[in-house]
């Protein structure tokens, strides 16, 4: 049962063959045996979560019932719900109780689906390992001396061990992406402005974009039906037509279901940089995509080498701001002592942000000074007009776009910690799509043995033209009716191996 799509979960709960109780205290034991080892959830609320499931049994029972109502989700603590422990990773919000629902909260609690509790993540969003928290690093299912990859590690660890039917994420440089990736399922980082972003703490507005994270296309699909919708408080939200997202995923299977589809790959996708193990996983996705019909075209994203400078100065420049709100006085950590107004604000913050995000608000701060405006934060701005044009140029030449998520398997943790540079260029492959807005998930492709001999999942990235995640998610979906990457899971009492399809 842990192992089934939300589509197959939903049809349990409709005919009665298991109750939405039942189901939510499946995943609840298995929380309370494994997240002290995996340490994926921060906050967890059995008598609140068991409720939800109650009131979506009478709501199944009333035949009132939505697709997700009664399926287990675990939201990422980036989202404010209301009554539950919302600390984003931090000790500045570590005894922060939410006093409002996030948009996403909303909708999930409006289709039905149960709350399992709130998820680990790098501290403000701000990591490519979840090594940054102030609760402790995440561990990746597949191998617990490797991190699960960030900001959303701890949904990502959550998805990859069945801690959780799904469970939603962030993604303002890759972190549903790449840690997509590094723990083996399918992510998706919609078009910005495609979900809302009210009561979502912010790290960079103009990055920051909420997404599912799942074991499926189909899976994803079914929680983009929910969280996507227009929200007249978040002044980025496109007011746009609702749409079905499953709507391509269940035509006849035609011996090419993708005939016609032009793929193309980026060559600095597969440049100096990515492991060899991994593209080699990489490529024979594309092979599989060949036989599926898709045609394969050769593109170039010129400035995909500039999008890590970039990022690094407007995401910190727009950090800065959006954290400045955090200075011991309406919310948030406070410092025992202090002797005046200056020092409770310098002692609060010192406090109660850790060094990642430290190091972040002394760049953004920096960059955005007088007399260094022009010289950075103003050319990053153009630059990041070049990479999307980069985009807007490839998209004539193909429908779609292939390539590597993240440049390598799972890393040790502790590798990167005290190399930021390494550190954020596990992102290469991600963050262009963020600064020009567009669509962008990861699929299983496979797994790739490491230096020391394990195999770790590998996930094949899929980048779309704006609003052209129904066509993506198709095209992720037709990979996964010829493939079984997305049902593989790791077997949690011996880490690292891969145990068979449908074993629960």
């Amino acid at each position: 049962m842990i192992n089934s799509s939300l589509k197959q979960l939903g049809d349990l709960l409709q005919a009665k063959k298991i109750s939405s109780v039942e189901l939510t205290q499946t995943f609840l034991t298995r929380i309370s045996q494994y997240n002290p080892s995996i340490n994926a959830y921060i906050a967890l609320d059995e008598a609140k979560t068991l409720n939800q499931a109650k009131a979506a049994d009478a709501r199944i029972a009333s035949g009132n019932a939505a697709a997700l109502t009664g399926i287990p989700i675990a939201q990422k603590d980036i989202f404010c719900a209301k009554g539950w422990q919302t600390t984003c990773g931090s000790k500045m919000l570590a005894n922060f109780i939410a006093p409002y629902d996030a948009h996403v909260i909303t909708q999930f609690d409006a289709a039905g689906a149960v709350n399992l509790g709130k998820t680990n993540m790098d501290e403000f969003a701000m990591g490519s390992s979840n090594e940054t928290s102030y609760f402790g690093g995440v561990k990746n299912p597949w191998s617990f001396d490797r991190v699960p990859g960030g900001s959303s590690g701890g949904s990502a660890a959550a998805v990859a061990a069945r801690l959780c039917a799904a469970a939603t994420g962030t993604d303002t440089g890759g972190s549903i992406r790449q840690p997509a990736s590094l723990c083996g399922f399918t992510g998706l980082k919609p078009t910005y402005g495609v979900v809302s972003r009210y009561g979502m703490i912010a790290f960079a507005s103009s990055l920051d974009q909420a997404g599912p994270m799942a074991k499926s296309a189909e899976d994803c699909a079914l929680m983009m039906n929910v969280m996507a919708g227009f929200d007249e408080r978040d002044s980025t939200s496109l007011n746009r037509e609702k749409e079905d997202y499953t709507r391509d995923l269940n035509k006849p299977n035609l011996d090419l279901p993708l005939k016609g589809l032009k793929v193309g790959l980026p060559k600095e996708f597969f440049a100096d940089g990515l492991d060899v193990s991994v593209g080699k996983v990489i490529d024979s996705a594309i092979a599989e995509y060949k036989k599926l019909g898709a045609e394969i075209v050769e593109i170039s994203l010129p400035n995909t080498g500039l999008s890590i400078p970039v990022y690094y100065v407007l995401a910190p420049a727009e950090a800065s701001s959006n954290l400045s709100r955090y200075d011991g006085v309406r919310y948030g950590h406070r410092a025992a002592e202090y002797t005046d107004l200056m020092d409770m604000y310098n002692k609060s913050r010192a406090e109660g942000f850790g060094a990642e995000v430290k190091r972040r608000i002394l760049i953004g701060t920096y960059v955005l000074s007088a007399g260094y405006y022009d010289a950075y934060y103003l050319k990053a701005q153009q630059i990041r007009r070049l990479i999307a044009q980069d985009f807007v140029d490839a998209f004539k030449q193909c429908d779609v776009i292939m390539g590597p998520a993240a440049p390598s398997t799972a890393f040790k943790a502790g590798e990167k910690v005290d190399d930021p540079v390494a550190m954020y260029l596990q992102d290469i492959y991600t963050i262009s799509t963020n600064l020009a807005g567009l669509p962008g998930m990861s699929v299983p492709a496979g797994f790739a043995q490491s230096d020391d001999g394990k195999q770790l999942p590998v996930g094949l990235q899929i980048i779309g033209n704006y609003f052209d995640e129904a066509r993506m998610l198709n095209v992720a979906h037709q990979y996964q009716q010829v493939t079984d990457w997305h049902n593989r899971m790791p077997d949690l009492d011996k880490p690292n191996l891969v145990m068979p399809e449908g074993k629960v």
